[in-house]
C-alpha cells in the first residue's frame, strides 16, 4: 500500500513532505503500513496491555516522520501572493520570520480579551495578590467551583476556570467544559479501539513507541504513565471519529490505496484511521492529562476532546487566530512592539526568538513547565477557548529573561539562558506582562 495526499497550498505540500517520508521509511524498513496480527502476537499483546512500557522493541532504525524545527521552517517560507504584490504597507515593517500578514491581538486587545488576568482579579497560581490574602481568595474559589460542579453548568465552569482551577476539582471541572461524562457507550467504545489495537499493527505504532521513549519516558514528571501513554496514543491512531475535525481544519486526512490502485477513491482508506501522523513531541499532549485522570477510558475522552478542540492546531497550517501561525506571528509581534531593543538585539546576533519559543508553542509547553504550573495554563486555554496565551507566555518568558539576553551574543548562548522553564510562575509572568511592563 502507499499514501498520498491530493492538495495544493502550503499546507498540502507539507502534508506530501510527510508522507513522502512515511513512505520512505515503508520501503527501507520493508514494513508494510499495517499487517494483521497472528493470533500468538495478539494474545501476548493482550496479556501485557497494562505494562507494555516493559517493551523494548527494537526502534533504532524509526526515526520520527518530523519534528516542529522542520514545521518551523515550512512556516518561515510562508508567503501570501497578494501581499507580494503590494499590500499590507503595515506589515512590511514586521520584521520576524513569519511572512505572512495575519491579524494578530496587541496588548490593549490582549488586556481586553484577559480581563480575569488583570491584577485586581483573585488568581490561583499567585501567592501574593494585593487586593484579597491568598487563602481567603482560595477558600471562596473552591466554594464557587464546587457549586458550579453541582449544578453541571459548562459555561459557568468556563467562565470560572478562567481564575484558574483548585487541584482537587480540576479533573472534573475540565471535563464539564469538554462535555465529557463517560457513559457506557464510551467505555464500551474505548474497549473497541483497545480491540483494533489486538488485532491489528500499524506502522505508525512504531512511531508512537519511538515518540515516547523519546519524550515523556525521559521525563522527570512523566515517566510514570508511560503505559497510559502507550495505550491512549494507540487507541487515539484507530479512532475514525477523530476524522470529524477536518471539517474544520485545513489539513486533509492521508489516504493510503492498495498496491496497483493509486488514485481509484473505491480502494482508499485513511491513514492512520483517525487521519493523523504523529510527529516528535505528540505524546507530550497526553502526558499532563495522566495526573488528572487515571481510568483509561475517560483520560482517552479528555484526550481526544482537547485535541480535536485546540491541539491540531498547533501543527496544521491555517490562518485561525489560534492557529500556529497566527500564534508565531503574534508572539513576535509583540516582542518586536513591546520589547524592541530585545528583538533587534537577538535578531542581529543571528538568535531569531521564534527559534527558541516554537517547540514551546507547538508543545503548548508539555514538557517545559512544571506540571502544576502547565495545568495552571491549560486551565486558562480552556477558559478563553484560545490558545492565543501561549504566544503571551512565550514572549513574558523572554520579558523575564530579557537582562540576560542582551548580553548574549549567539543563538546557542541566548538558548543556553531559556533552556530551563521549570521554575518559571506562569500566572505571575503573564500578569506582569500584560498589566504591568508593557503599556
Amino acid at each position: 500500500m502507499t499514501l498520498t495526499v491530493l492538495r495544493s497550498t502550503g499546507q498540502g505540500s507539507w502534508e506530501k513532505r510527510i508522507l513522502k517520508s512515511l513512505n520512505s521509511m515503508c520501503t527501507e524498513l520493508s514494513i508494510p503500513l499495517a499487517r494483521k496480527r497472528p493470533v500468538g502476537e495478539q494474545k501476548e499483546l493482550l496479556s501485557k496491555w497494562n505494562e507494555m512500557g516493559t517493551d523494548e522493541p527494537d526502534l533504532s532504525l524509526f526515526r520520527p516522520v518530523y519534528a516542529p524545527k522542520d514545521f518551523l521552517e515550512v512556516l518561515i517560507n510562508l508567503r501570501n501572493p497578494n501581499y507580494e504584490n503590494g499590500d499590507s504597507l503595515s506589515f512590511r515593517t514586521h520584521l520576524g520570520l513569519i511572512q505572512v500578514p495575519l491579524k494578530v491581538k496587541d496588548i490593549p486587545e490582549l488586556k481586553e480579551f484577559f480581563v480575569e488576568l488583570g491584577l485586581t482579579t483573585g488568581q490561583l497560581g499567585i501567592d501574593d495578590s494585593t487586593q484579597v490574602p491568598p487563602e481567603l481568595f482560595e477558600n471562596e474559589h473552591v466554594r464557587i467551583g464546587q457549586k458550579v460542579l453541582a449544578e453541571q453548568d459548562g459555561a459557568a465552569a468556563q467562565q470560572y476556570i478562567r481564575q484558574g482551577s483548585p487541584t482537587a476539582l480540576r479533573a472534573d471541572l475540565w471535563a464539564l467544559i469538554l462535555n465529557i461524562s463517560s457513559q457506557p457507550e464510551d467505555i464500551l467504545y474505548y474497549e473497541q479501539l483497545k480491540t483494533n489495537v489486538i488485532q491489528h499493527d500499524l506502522l505508525v505504532d512504531s512511531l508512537i513507541y519511538k515518540d515516547v521513549k523519546l519524550t515523556a519516558s525521559n521525563d522527570d514528571y512523566y515517566f510514570v504513565f508511560e503505559d497510559y501513554l502507550y495505550q491512549v496514543l494507540l487507541c487515539f491512531s484507530r479512532d475514525t471519529s477523530v476524522l470529524g475535525h477536518f471539517a474544520y481544519n485545513s489539513a486533509s486526512p492521508p489516504k493510503s490505496y492498495i498496491r496497483g490502485k493509486l488514485g481509484l477513491e473505491e480502494y482508499a482508506v485513511f491513514y492512520p484511521p483517525n487521519g493523523v501522523i504523529p510527529f516528535h513531541g505528540f505524546s507530550m499532549y497526553v502526558a499532563p492529562l495522566c495526573f488528572l485522570y487515571h481510568e483509561p477510558s475517560k483520560l482517552y475522552q479528555i484526550f481526544r476532546e482537547m485535541y480535536v478542540r485546540f491541539f491540531f492546531r498547533l501543527h496544521s497550517i491555517s490562518s485561525h487566530p489560534s492557529g500556529i501561525v497566527s500564534l508565531c506571528l503574534l508572539f513576535e509581534t509583540l516582542l518586536q512592539t513591546y520589547l524592541p531593543q530585545l528583538f533587534y538585539h537577538l535578531r542581529e546576533i543571528g538568535a531569531q526568538p521564534l527559534r527558541i519559543s516554537f517547540k514551546w508553542m507547538v508543545r503548548a509547553f508539555s514538557g517545559y513547565l512544571a506540571t502544576d504550573q502547565l495545568l495552571l495554563l491549560w486551565d486558562r486555554i480552556l477558559g478563553y477557548n484560545s490558545l492565543e496565551i501561549l504566544a503571551v507566555l512565550a514572549a513574558a518568558v523572554f520579558a523575564f529573561r530579557a537582562v540576560n539576553l542582551m548580553e548574549v551574543t549567539s543563538l546557542a548562548a541566548a538558548e543556553a539562558v531559556l533552556a530551563d522553564l521549570s521554575t518559571l510562575k506562569v500566572m505571575p509572568l503573564l500578569q506582569i506582562f500584560l498589566f504591568a511592563t508593557v503599556t
